[in-house]
């Protein structure tokens, strides 16, 4: 596998949102390999499953976009110790309708991104969860929870703590391994 797609999943909405700058400089600090691209789900109409038998074109293209990815990295922010709530349907719409889970053995990594100190390690582990019940198999190391979000960002909102772009690095790079290695094992 020379070229890795990645798909990167967003929980906030919000314009000026610390995870969607993350994602962005993640694209910028992947390994050549890897090929990430920002999957949009704000749009996505709340899943229920009475439209199953005919879903609405959203639902039918986030899970093509779902199933042409290699893998799928997740950013998100703490609500409440878990979740937002658009990132949570996104995993329903995309494990729908029951027997074609689009997540179904796509690696995946979570990393979390807060302006507190513990860096999001409620969603983090919540969001994992999740995850083992679609039959993702999650990078465990290194964990990813980003704290202190505030500082890490110039006006422009590119990311600027040497710290943390030393250890974005560490993760994208452990991420394409783990990926390779995932990809590899289901041959």
């Amino acid at each position: 596998m020379n070229s890795i797609k990645v798909g990167l999943l967003v929980g906030s909405l919000r314009k000026e949102s610390f995870n969607k700058k993350l994602a962005r400089a993640a694209m910028e600090l992947a390994p050549p390999s890897m090929n990430m691209e920002i999957m949009s789900i704000g749009d996505l109409p709340f899943y229920n499953e009475d439209i199953d038998q005919d879903p609405p074109a959203a639902f039918r293209e986030f899970r093509e976009k779902i199933r042409s990815m290699d893998a799928i990295l997740f950013f998100t922010p703490e609500y409440n110790r878990s979740v937002p709530a658009v990132l949570k349907n996104a995993l329903d719409i995309g494990s729908r309708p029951y027997g074609k889970n689009s997540w179904d053995g796509k690696p995946a990594g979570v990393i979390s991104v807060s302006i507190g100190d513990i860096g999001g390690f409620g969603a983090n582990h919540h969001l994992r969860q999740s995850l083992v019940f679609v039959n993702m198999p999650v990078m465990q190391q290194p964990e990813a929870y980003i704290g202190g979000a505030m500082g890490l960002f110039d006006d422009s909102g590119k990311l600027i703590k040497e710290e943390t772009i030393t250890f974005m690095k560490q993760v994208l790079g452990a991420f394409e391994t783990w990926v390779k290695t995932q990809r590899g094992a289901s041959s």
